[in-house]
C-alpha cells in the first residue's frame, strides 16, 4: 500500500476503501466508479495493487453532493456547484463547512436576496425563473435554510399581498401552487424513514392554507421521521379511524385562522383514546396562535410553538423520547 505523505492534513490522507465509502455515504460502489469515470469525481488515490482509497475530505465532498442530489439536483449540477463554491471560496454547508454559510443582517443576507428574487419571479408568473432561483440557493444553502428563510417568507408575503389587494387571486394561486409542488417533490426525495410509528399531519377542519403544514412535513422527513400527509381541511369525524389504522405516534393539526382553530376544541370527542391515553399525541400550531395566544391555552393537546422552527424542534424531541433506541 502507498505510504501516507507527511505534508497532508489529517483529513486529506487517503484512508478509506471504496466499500467503506459506499457505506458512509450511501452511494453504491458502481455509482462511485461511474461518477469518477464520467465526471472525474470523486478523487481517489490508489494502492500499489490499484485499489481506490479516499480521504475524509473526499468523503465529506461526496456527502455534500449526495445531499444536493437527494434534494433534486442533477449529479452534474451538484458537482459543478461544489467545484464552483470551492473555487470561489464560498463556505459550503455540511460536515466540512467552517464556518457555515456567512449570514448577514437585513437586505444583505443572501437568503433575503434569494427570497426577493423568488417572489419577483412568481409575481411575473415565470415558473422557470423561480425554479432557477431555488436551484441556485440549493447550491450553497441547506434545504432547511431554504424552507425556513426563503419559502416560508414567500408564502407569508403572498398571503399578505393577497389580503391587502396587491396580488390578485390568480397570481396568488399560481405562486402558492408552484411552491406547494416543489415542497411535495422535496418530500419524495429524502433519506429512508425510520421504521417507527408515523406522524399524521392535517390542516384543521375548514383550514385551506397548508403551506406551513407542508413545510413542516418536509422538514420532519428530512430528519427521517415517517410522515403521512393529509393536507387541507380534515374533518375530525373522519380522522379517528385513520390514525388508529396507521397506529400514529403523533397527530399534528395546523390552523391559520380562528374558526379552524376553534374547531379543534372538539377533537377529544372524536379521538377519546388520544385524549385519555395520549396515543397518539395530538399537537397543534399555526399563525392564529401567535396572533391570539390565549387560544393556545384553550385547545387540548401539545402546543408546538410560535414558529416553524420551534414546532420542528418540539416534534423531533417528542419523537426521540418515544423512540429512545434511535439516540
Amino acid at each position: 500500500m502507498s505510504q501516507p505523505r507527511d505534508d497532508l492534513a489529517p483529513n486529506e490522507e487517503p484512508l478509506f476503501n471504496i466499500g467503506a465509502v459506499s457505506r458512509m455515504t450511501d452511494i453504491a460502489e458502481t455509482t462511485l466508479r461511474v461518477w469518477e469515470r464520467r465526471y472525474e469525481f470523486p478523487n481517489a488515490a490508489r494502492t500499489a495493487g490499484g485499489h481506490r482509497l479516499y480521504s475524509q475530505q473526499e468523503v465529506q465532498r461526496l456527502q455534500w453532493v449526495k445531499q444536493r442530489v437527494d434534494e433534486g439536483m442533477q449529479i452534474s449540477q451538484a458537482i459543478r456547484a461544489l467545484i464552483r463554491a470551492e473555487q470561489d471560496d464560498n463556505p459550503l454547508h455540511g460536515p466540512f463547512a467552517s464556518p457555515l454559510l456567512q449570514r448577514r443582517e437585513g437586505d444583505h443576507d443572501p437568503l433575503v436576496m434569494f427570497q426577493q428574487r423568488l417572489i419577483d419571479a412568481l409575481l411575473q408568473h415565470d415558473a422557470d425563473l423561480a425554479d432557477q432561483v431555488l436551484a441556485e440557493a440549493l447550491a450553497v444553502f441547506p434545504l432547511e435554510f431554504l424552507i425556513l428563510d426563503v419559502i416560508g417568507p414567500t408564502f407569508h408575503e403572498l398571503g399578505e399581498g393577497w389580503s391587502a389587494g396587491r396580488i390578485d387571486v390568480a397570481t396568488e394561486h399560481f405562486a402558492t401552487n408552484h411552491l406547494r409542488h416543489q415542497l411535495l417533490v422535496w418530500m419524495r426525495t429524502v433519506p429512508p424513514a425510520y421504521q417507527v410509528n408515523p406522524v399524521v399531519m392535517a390542516c384543521a377542519p375548514g383550514e385551506l392554507h397548508e403551506g406551513s403544514l407542508l413545510m413542516l412535513a418536509v422538514l420532519l422527513r428530512r430528519l427521517r421521521w415517517p410522515v403521512i400527509y393529509l393536507g387541507q381541511t380534515m374533518p375530525l369525524s373522519e380522522i379517528a379511524s385513520f390514525v388508529n389504522e396507521m397506529d400514529a405516534a403523533v397527530l399534528v393539526f395546523v390552523a391559520m385562522t380562528e374558526a379552524p382553530a376553534r374547531a379543534l376544541l372538539d377533537w377529544p370527542h372524536w379521538l377519546p383514546e388520544a385524549s385519555r391515553a395520549k396515543r397518539p399525541v395530538v399537537g397543534f400550531g399555526g399563525r392564529i396562535f401567535v396572533e391570539q395566544p390565549e387560544l393556545a391555552g384553550q385547545i387540548p393537546g401539545v402546543y408546538l410553538g410560535m414558529t416553524l422552527q420551534e414546532g420542528l424542534e418540539t416534534l423531533d424531541r417528542m419523537l426521540h423520547e418515544m423512540n429512545p433506541l434511535l439516540h
